[in-house]
């Protein structure tokens, strides 16, 4: 609930501060130059996504600042994001992106993690999906032909088993695919280029980089989706993904090997971790010491730029048909995605030491 408080605070407050100076829009306190940090390689999802809204963010911010993109690659995220902490500056000058590599060590206690959430204030949250792929050489023509995984080896270049590639684990486990990931990947983009190569046999990208880089493969016969993460609706029922309707969800993957719906604790492990990783997948975060004009001017600008009808035309397109979250409707519900119970985590904890001898 900390968290929570916080960050519900820093929303209330930088909204309450827009409201009062909207007409002053001329002197933006945003300075002229913005480093934009990602702490990732480029051509993955995240770098895909900053780069498009980097461009939106300056056209929609008083002032229009340059926003200059700093990848940070290592550690999965963390290199870069503990660097960010660190020595970020606090006259609003200095932003970073974040990803589900970077909260789920955070939700899972992990030692190398130096910085803290609460220490920042999220102005805003893209939801993103995403699909697995495989080679087409593994005898698999669709997504119907799912089963067929279960009898082979599987190869996937990951960056870690507790990033991004995480609920994917659990997933394909679950589905009683045999699975061998290699770790030390520095990006997804460095996964899908090793999968281009050959050396990985399947695969798993978020929407963005699907969308710009795996397509193409798809339609020249070089990969083949077998499943998507979907989308969780109002009801809490996880749907197909609008970005791609076509590919069916991992429950129907998981329903066309079994004849039965997934359910028990690894199934919650595994909806927990795509609430996590997957509703909040990307969140762009302002140090909460930068003056409050500052963030109520990045406040400002991101709520202007999710109602702008060409943004939403050009989103849709790059990163796929998802609602964008702002201030306080990140506040309600970034908090409890990122908390765990206790049963869970003795759950994740035990299945990481048992499946690749990593302890949290």
């Amino acid at each position: 609930m900390k968290k929570l408080t916080h960050w519900a605070v820093s929303a209330l407050t930088a909204f309450s501060v827009t409201a009062a100076t909207n007409v002053m829009a001329e002197d933006s306190p945003v300075p002229d130059t913005v480093n934009f940090t990602v702490p990732f390689g480029v051509g993955g999802g995240t770098d895909v996504w900053a780069r498009f809204m980097a461009p939106n963010l300056t056209s929609h911010i008083d002032g229009e600042p340059t926003i200059v993109i700093k990848n940070q690659p290592g550690g999965g995220s963390l290199t870069g994001t503990n660097l960010f902490y660190k020595r970020a500056k606090d006259d609003g000058s200095s932003i970073i992106g974040t990803s589900a590599s970077t909260l789920f060590p955070y939700m899972l206690g992990d030692k190398r993690v130096r910085f803290k959430l609460d220490d920042w204030t999220p102005i805003l949250a893209s939801p993103t999906g995403g699909v697995v792929y495989v080679q087409p050489n593994l005898g698999v023509a669709s997504s119907k032909d799912v089963g067929k995984l279960l009898d082979q080896e599987l190869k996937l270049a990951s960056q870690g088993p507790t990033r991004l590639e995480l609920p994917i684990l659990i997933a394909l486990d679950l589905l009683g695919a045999d699975v061998k990931p290699v770790f030390g990947m520095k990006s997804r983009g460095a996964g899908r280029l090793a999968f281009e190569r050959g050396e990985a046999t399947i695969d798993f990208q978020t929407s963005s980089a699907y969308i710009r880089n795996v397509k193409g493969l798809v339609e020249a016969n070089k990969a083949v989706p077998v499943f998507s993460v979907g989308v969780m609706n109002k009801e809490g029922n996880i749907v197909r993904d609008p970005a791609f309707p076509g590919i069916p969800t991992f429950e129907e993957a998981y329903f066309t090997v079994h004849g039965k719906q997934p359910s028990g604790m690894q199934y919650d492990v595994y909806r927990k971790f795509l609430a996590a990783g997957f509703a909040f997948q990307k969140v762009i975060f302002v140090p909460s010491d930068a003056p409050s004009d500052v963030l109520a001017a990045y406040n400002k600008g991101v709520r202007e730029m999710i109602k702008d009808p060409k943004f939403k035309a050009e989103a849709a397109v790059q990163i796929g048909p998802y609602q964008n979250a702002v201030g306080l409707d990140i506040a309600t519900y970034l908090s409890d995605a990122v908390t765990i119970s206790p049963e869970m985590y003795t759950w994740i904890s035990d299945w990481l030491k048992a499946e690749f001898n990593y302890k949290l």
